[in-house]
């Protein structure tokens, strides 16, 4: 009885049913170099089709990524596969190698937890395969966290060896405007001045301390006379780089390194210019931002060149008359950040003005903006007159006219107030050749 009770217990057991297994084949592309690359992707691809033919996979689909796997959480498609086994789309994982799957332990534990929710059945790679076993997902473990362990150890071996390089007084980046990386290869991390560029960076240099050039003088000089651009990217320079090349020590021969760290080194390479005409540099930038940071004027960044489509800026002279009155004219015109040719002209500001009171019976005006900006003005003025008269009358603003209000900000009213009534327009205000005009 008990042999025949053995027999039918196995025999239930041999038809038990078995769970299919639905492969995804995922290829992932190393960052390392090409040397340092197993298979490309598209090799990966191929060896694992022809292995799940020959073993007869059920390979469902395909899915490809090139992000990195060092940091958990930054690969879309990744993310996408786990979500898709989740949902029972997939049970297995078809990959060239473990470390193709993890090399972080964010990553790793996801996999892993899958496989403990029995939602991942199996995980193959072109030379072993790994269960739902304890056996096997240790060893997935250990393989995927040594490949996080020579991650680790390459970040702080390169970490090292920029330390090393930097305290020999080398440059281990792309080489700033100006300088060129060394080639040789025994003279890694060397720079040598460009010879096309190196001369302009010092003219920079120059014509800011000696010719009091501003940055966007110096900008259109750069960009529309000379056409001057980066060795690295053959981009024309910012305004915001030309900056950053004005305040870099690495041009008169130390550098810190990294950035902001307080670590100073003194380069081997050869300096452009030398630290006295960096300093007269950094006066001239540092008053001239001062000069602009002080200065609000009424209708900048409010209006734009009819020609070019730049910026309108602006900036004040003072002219001294034979009775001993200095008086203050503002200029407005093109700022040339689009074409450094422009021939939009000047105009004075109280001409301005004057060709804003003609327009101010044709401007589209938001007139619920300005009359709440009226009553705001008119019981701020009502409040003072109780104050200081006593006075207890109620002022109605319904007869106020708005347009003649406008007139009066813009020939009484404070820079602020004369901005905040060109922002209750609805037409773009542009100026050419002196002239203002309106472009719904």
């Amino acid at each position: 009885m008990e042999k025949q009770a053995d027999v039918g217990l196995i025999g239930t057991m041999a038809i038990a049913p078995t769970i299919k297994i639905k492969y995804v084949l995922y290829a992932r592309k190393s960052t390392e170099s090409e040397e340092r690359q197993v298979l490309s992707i598209d090799s990966q691809i191929k060896e694992m089709l022809s292995m799940a033919e020959r073993e007869g996979l059920e390979v469902v689909e395909i899915r490809r990524e090139s992000h990195s796997a060092k940091e958990s959480g930054q690969r879309p498609v990744y993310k996408e596969i786990l979500e898709d086994i989740r949902r029972g789309r997939f049970n297995g994982i078809l990959t060239w190698a473990p470390d193709r799957l993890s090399r972080n332990a964010g990553d790793l534990g996801s996999i892993v937890d899958l496989m403990d929710q029995k939602l991942l059945m199996e995980i193959r790679t072109y030379g072993q395969h790994f269960k739902n076993s304890p056996n096997e997902k240790f060893l997935l473990m250990i393989l995927c966290s040594q490949a996080k362990l020579e991650n680790d150890n390459k970040s702080v071996n390169v970490k090292r060896g920029l330390r090393t390089r930097v305290e020999m007084g080398l440059w281990p980046g792309v080489a700033p405007t100006g300088y060129l990386n060394q080639k040789m290869m025994d003279r890694k991390c060397q720079v040598i001045i460009d010879p096309e560029r190196g001369h302009i960076i010092k003219k920079i240099f120059e014509k800011v301390a000696y010719e009091k050039w501003s940055g966007r003088k110096v900008y259109n000089w750069l960009r529309f006379d000379l056409n001057f651009k980066t060795a690295a990217g053959k981009k024309h320079l910012s305004l915001g780089n030309l900056y950053r090349t004005l305040s870099n020590t690495f041009y008169y021969g130390i550098f810190e390194y990294p950035r902001n760290s307080g670590n100073w080194y003194t380069g081997k390479h050869e300096p452009i210019i030398t630290k006295e005409l960096y300093d007269l540099v950094q006066e001239q930038v540092k008053s001239q931002i001062l000069r602009s940071e002080g200065k609000e004027f009424a209708f900048t960044k409010m209006m734009a060149c009819g020609l070019c489509d730049s910026g309108i800026s602006a900036c004040e002279k003072f002219k001294k008359h034979k009775n001993g009155n200095t008086h203050r004219y503002v200029y407005y015109g093109c700022s040339k950040a689009k074409d450094g040719n422009c021939k939009c002209g000047y105009i004075e500001e109280k001409e301005l003005i004057k060709q804003f009171e003609n327009l101010i019976e044709n401007l589209n005006i938001n007139e619920i903006e300005i009359k709440q900006k009226i009553k705001a003005d008119v019981e701020k003025f009502t409040k003072m007159q109780k104050f200081f008269l006593g006075t207890k009358e109620k002022v109605n603003i319904s007869g106020v006219d708005i347009r003649s209000y406008a007139k009066y900000v813009l020939q009484e009213g404070e820079d602020i107030q004369k901005r905040e009534l060109l922002g209750c327009l609805k037409s773009r205000i542009l100026l050419n050749n002196k002239k203002i005009s309106l472009n719904p």
